[in-house]
């Protein structure tokens, strides 16, 4: 069954885009989070790139006593079940995301020229969704999150973005997720001879300006 896709905001920086940019928001946000960020980034005219912002279903989190929001999937209280993870959630999303870079391939825009981005949650389902992809993306932008599932990633990634680019950062006074899961996130893919970008900015679980630079001058290597 094809999975359906995520209402969506979409904004091209010039006529007929040929490269693209899927940005996930985090957990209770919405898809208008990061549209500021575009004229932030300072990318050049050329070439023209289709940034698409996803909004996440609204559905219960059991992190907040079931109160439902936007999630790309449920997230337990600490300590549940030593760090369970919601794999039906996880696994729905990532064929909502493969969804969305179908949709850009049928537009024109090869999954060589997409690049996947996202904080917190959305940085999850960028490396959920990124690593086991068969078509090899432009480039992977994680942000202030981590690896879900990384005891079944091993089996599952694919070899199609072994070599593709990751940016990876985080804030060293993240209350919300603790910068040693990002490090073992980092780690792991290290360990298995990913390239990966590390920054640390001074900061919570936010975004900072140099942050954004630096987000701005790897999409500028991998977007040509």
């Amino acid at each position: 069954m094809t999975p359906t896709l995520p209402e969506c905001i979409e904004i091209e920086t010039g006529p007929n885009p040929t490269h693209a940019v899927i940005w996930l928001h985090g957990l209770g946000a919405s898809g208008d989070d990061f549209v500021p960020i575009i004229p932030e980034l300072q990318l050049p005219a050329s070439p023209a790139v289709r940034f698409v912002f996803p909004h996440a279903p609204v559905q219960p989190v059991s992190l907040n006593n079931g109160y439902p929001m936007r999630s790309w999937y449920d997230i337990y209280p600490p300590g549940a079940a030593a760090r369970r993870e919601d794999e039906a959630g996880l696994r729905s999303s990532e064929q909502a995301v493969r969804g969305l870079i179908a949709r850009e391939n049928q537009r024109g825009i090869a999954s060589s020229r997409i690049v996947l981005a996202g904080f917190s949650q959305g940085c999850a389902m960028t490396l959920q969704t990124g690593l086991r992809l068969p078509d090899t993306l432009a480039g992977m932008v994680c942000l202030s999150g981590y690896l879900p599932l990384a005891d079944l990633a091993d089996a599952e990634r694919h070899a199609a973005n072994q070599n593709t680019p990751i940016f990876m950062a985080h804030g060293n006074h993240d209350p919300m997720v603790d910068i040693s899961r990002a490090e073992a996130s980092r780690g792991w893919l290290q360990e298995r001879g990913y390239t990966v970008q590390w920054q640390v900015y001074p900061m919570p679980h936010s975004v900072c300006m140099e942050e954004v630079e630096d987000i701005s001058t790897f999409l500028q290597q991998v977007l040509r």
